[in-house]
């Protein structure tokens, strides 16, 4: 794909969605950053209504390496795979407080080397929390990317990511991954996308061929 196109989809879906955000509830990078953690293979809105209680009841690194850890799982037993997720949020909270004064740190080689943290979580925190340009390819960014063929059906998130970098211009980072995430949790779903309604089918292999399906069944029953 080249940068001509590029801009083309970066602006569309700008105009459908143009206030798009991070939707992790947060007050702080510390909350950021254990949202994050909470919602690998998990909704935000379940993640949501998690951390409502759990950010009144934990404030600090400290707050979470003072309970059992069996407590800890059972404030986030709505989230799936939550047994190693409460595992790993106190030994993030150990290293923040042993290596990092306990707060969390701002470099993104820092990030991934704490745990429960990878290289998707660090680029949310690093742009959400500071400001530094970023694009996490999470499953809505990853699969919206092979739909539109901005990467190929084979490519690891890692090359996803890196072909996003080289197209988009890097100021526009942070906000592109908000907007892909957008459109492909409300518009290009993974199960019955908008494809009908969809102003970029026409780069979309997947959409035309759906849409040419139904313009034949409708010429055949009509």
């Amino acid at each position: 794909m080249n940068k001509t196109t590029m801009r083309h989809i970066l602006d569309t879906i700008a105009e459908l969605f143009p206030d798009a955000h991070c939707e992790l509830n947060h007050r702080n990078p510390f909350e950021l950053t254990i949202a994050v953690l909470l919602s690998a293979q998990c909704t935000d809105e379940t993640v949501n209504k998690v951390t409502v209680n759990l950010f009144e009841k934990y404030k600090t690194p400290e707050d979470y390496l003072n309970v059992p850890l069996e407590e800890l799982e059972n404030d986030i037993r709505r989230i799936g795979l939550f047994r190693n997720k409460a595992s790993n949020i106190q030994k993030l909270c150990r290293l923040v407080i042993d290596k990092h004064g306990g707060e969390i740190p701002h470099e993104h080689e820092q990030l991934v080397e704490l745990p429960g943290v990878g290289r998707k979580t660090a680029n949310v925190v690093v742009s959400n929390a500071f400001g530094v340009p970023a694009i996490a390819v999470d499953t809505h960014v990853d699969r919206v990317s092979k739909r539109l063929g901005i990467a190929k059906k084979d490519d690891s998130v890692l090359e996803v990511e890196k072909k996003l970098m080289r197209l988009v211009p890097k100021e526009e980072w942070t906000i592109t991954h908000h907007r892909l995430i957008f459109f492909g949790r409300y518009h290009c779903k993974a199960q019955n996308p908008k494809c009908e309604v969809c102003p970029l089918v026409a780069y979309c292999k997947e959409g035309k061929s759906k849409m040419k399906a139904a313009l034949s069944k409708r010429s055949v029953t009509s």
